[in-house]
Formats: C-alpha cells, sequence, structure tokens
C-alpha cells in the first residue's frame, strides 16, 4: 500500500475521469491507471467500472471513498503531530483567519494568550476568500485552527469532532464617505449605490443572507473579497460598504468614513476560534484549555 494509491483513488473518485484525474496528480494516464490497478489489487476487489463512459465506482468504491478519506486524514495529522513535538515547532501553531480578524482581532488576542502560555509561534494562511475553502483547510488538517466570524445566515459544516470558543462579538455596520456638509455622500434609500462582496466569501454569504431581499443588486456598483478592499472603495466615494466596525472605527472618528444607514441594517456577529478534536498536538491542548478556563 502506497499514500499516492488513496491520493490518486480519491482524485478519480472526485473527476471520474482518468484523464482529468491523472492531470491533477501531475503523472502520465497510463501510469495513474496502472497505481488505481495496484491499489485495487492491494484492496482485493474492482473499486472503478471501467465498462461504462464516464467511468463510475462500483459498491465497494463508493464504501472506500471514506476509508480512504479518513486514512488519509489521521496519516497526515500523525505526521504534523510528529513535526510538531520538538523544538520551535513544538511551539508554532497554524491557523486560517478570515482577513479582517487577522489584523483587527487576531494580534491583541495572540498577545493575550501568550501572556498566559508563554511564547508562541503562529502561522498564518492566508484568506482564500472562499469559505468552504477556510473550512477545508481546517478540515483536511491543514491548519490547527480557523478564526472566523460566525452568524445563523452562514452554517457552518462541520461534524462534531470540531468544536469551536467564542471570543468575542462585532458589529457589521453600512459606512460611507461623507459630502461636503458631513453627511453620508450615499445611504441607504431608494436606489443607493453599494460595494459588496464575493458569494463564496464569509460576508458574501451573510449579506445573501441577512440582507438580500433589501439590497438592490442592480445598484452594486464593485464586488470584492475583503473588508479592507471594500473599504478603500468606501472613502473614494463608490458607494455604501458593510463592514466591521472594528475595521472602521478610525475613520468614523476622524470624518473620513460615516454610517449610511440606521442600526436596523447592521448585523451582529460573533468571532469563533474553532478546532478539532482529533488534534492532539500539546500546544493545541493547552490553547483549547486557557480558553476554557477563561
Amino acid at each position: 500500500m502506497e499514500v499516492k494509491w488513496l491520493e490518486d483513488f480519491l482524485a478519480l473518485a472526485q473527476t471520474l475521469n482518468f484523464s482529468k484525474a491523472a492531470d491533477e496528480r501531475n503523472v502520465t494516464q497510463s501510469a495513474f491507471s496502472r497505481r488505481i490497478k495496484q491499489l485495487e489489487a492491494w484492496v482485493g476487489t474492482s473499486l472503478i467500472d471501467r465498462a461504462t463512459y464516464p467511468s463510475r465506482l462500483t459498491e465497494a468504491g463508493k464504501r472506500f471513498v471514506p476509508i480512504a478519506e479518513q486514512t488519509l486524514q489521521n496519516l497526515y495529522q500523525a505526521r504534523r503531530n510528529l513535526q510538531h513535538e520538538e523544538g520551535n515547532d513544538a511551539r508554532t501553531v497554524t491557523l486560517t483567519a478570515l482577513h479582517t480578524l487577522s489584523f483587527t482581532f487576531f494580534p491583541d488576542w495572540l498577545t493575550d494568550l501568550s501572556a498566559k502560555l508563554g511564547p508562541i509561534v503562529s502561522h498564518m494562511r492566508p484568506d482564500s476568500g472562499s469559505m468552504e475553502e477556510n473550512l477545508n483547510s481546517l478540515i483536511d488538517g491543514d491548519s490547527d485552527f480557523l478564526l472566523t466570524y460566525q452568524n445563523l445566515h452562514v452554517p457552518m459544516l462541520l461534524d462534531p469532532q470540531f468544536e469551536h470558543h467564542t471570543l468575542g462579538a462585532e458589529t457589521i455596520i453600512p459606512v460611507s464617505a461623507p459630502n461636503k456638509q458631513g453627511a453620508p455622500l450615499h445611504q441607504v434609500e431608494a436606489g443607493f449605490a453599494h460595494v459588496s462582496y464575493q458569494k463564496t466569501s464569509f460576508f458574501g454569504q451573510l449579506m445573501a443572507g441577512a440582507l438580500a431581499t433589501r439590497l438592490p443588486t442592480d445598484n452594486r456598483v464593485h464586488v470584492g473579497s475583503h473588508s479592507i478592499g471594500l473599504k478603500s472603495m468606501a472613502l473614494a466615494g463608490w458607494g455604501v460598504a458593510w463592514m466591521p466596525e472594528s475595521l472602521a472605527n478610525a475613520e468614523l472618528a476622524d470624518g473620513r468614513l460615516v454610517r449610511a444607514a440606521e442600526n436596523d441594517w447592521d448585523i451582529e456577529v460573533e468571532i469563533r476560534l474553532y478546532r478539532s478534536k482529533e488534534n492532539r498536538r500539546p500546544i493545541v491542548k493547552r490553547i483549547w484549555e486557557t480558553l476554557a478556563a477563561g
């Protein structure tokens, strides 16, 4: 048995196309087909029905998919755990965080945590802009933690093995650049211009769930992935932007941004930290116990 055989099989189970799966795995189709046959020989039964086009999984193949996924996840996690048990790696944690949280909330939170636990080396994975990909970084074990906002309009589709601590709360508010009189250049009213988020991002899903029926999509003048980009567009006068209040505090204080609507257009969110119960790294356990202690 070789790990790459399982990776090959899962790629094929996704595409059901030998050519596409071979391209994804960066091998020739003949080499890829040979490795699938080697896996079937090891398992002792056919996993792929090659008599149909496109190919499809046999019943045994369908049953083997979750086994292969769990096996790979366990192996990858075990490797990471062993690699991180010594030296600086023992103090290193990898996080995936929403872009805004990575510089509004995370620095002070990590300072407080380090004061309790001693030095922590943090490795921040970039926010992909897609909520699904951010979740997958935690599910696949590429990150020890996921730092994210949470609201009932953005369901977290995670198995029970994943748990969370609520670290705080935030208000998402509509803002605009001011006119010469200090009033909103754009405000929430009939036909107002607004800048918005990509549908796959957290804020895109949040806006779609919380405000979709109240926002005229025809008046959307810009679409972006991150709040910091939309703040720049709002500052330049393009339209109303919804963003975390903490991100706009400085601009609201000095008048470069003003609120563009009453409070009933605000959206409340939690700040949460997620982890997998199966992550047994000592530093991860210590952080979780510290958060539980308050």
